[in-house]
């Protein structure tokens, strides 16, 4: 039996995704958590055999929380879902020790394969997007400036990019607006933009946002 960690703060999505898991007699979803914070806990408690972790989450943010799970157990195996399914996601989450990424948008079934490839110790990314980590590494695209980021700054970053004010951001990310003031001027000096449009521009250009 695989037993599953199962994080993700819309509670409609976890309902959709436990069942999807446990319609296979493999499978068992043994905890849950709405945001970092709470699956750094449950991943103590519970210990399962992978944790299916949405990287786009109010506080922590699934970055961060993938990075600290790691930190405590590096055999964990992190299976990052994300709504974003550009390779710079799946590079970054890969990077923190994440064995498998998937796009929320790819096939129901494909979230089980994925789990079973994960649980086995093998990587598991997203068919649609493995050519295109190629390409851009081949590309260059893993020396764009983006990727000095940290990764508060990059989920702080895509969300200006989309057009969220930084009060929303704040609000969203459980920190104070003067915290995501810090997070803009360092991104704008890293990314050498002077404005929010320029930084939707950049997003665009990059394929991490769609126009």
């Amino acid at each position: 039996m695989i037993r599953v960690l199962l994080v993700d703060d819309h509670a409609v999505v976890r309902v959709g995704f436990r069942l999807l898991l446990q319609a296979s007699e493999e499978v068992s979803v043994v905890a849950e958590a709405e945001s970092g914070e709470t699956a750094c806990q449950r991943y103590a408690e519970v210990e399962p055999d992978v944790v299916v972790l949405d990287l786009s989450m109010p506080g922590m943010g699934g970055l961060v929380a993938l990075h600290r799970i790691r930190a405590r157990d590096p055999r964990a195996r992190i299976l990052a879902l994300s709504a974003y399914d550009d390779p710079m996601h799946a590079r970054r989450a890969l990077r923190q020790g994440a064995l498998g990424f998937l796009s929320k948008r790819s096939a129901p079934e494909a979230l089980l394969e994925a789990v079973r490839t994960v649980a086995a110790g093998r990587r598991y990314i997203d068919p649609s997007l493995a050519q295109e980590l190629v390409v851009a590494e081949l590309d260059g695209g893993a020396d764009s400036p983006i990727e000095r980021l940290s990764e508060r700054e990059f989920e702080v970053f895509i969300r200006l990019a989309r057009g969220t004010t930084v009060q929303r951001i704040a609000e969203d990310l459980k920190v104070s607006p003067s915290t995501v003031g810090t997070h803009l001027y360092n991104i704008k000096q890293k990314l050498g933009a002077t404005n929010q449009s320029e930084l939707t521009l950049f997003a665009l250009r990059h394929g991490l946002i769609e126009a």
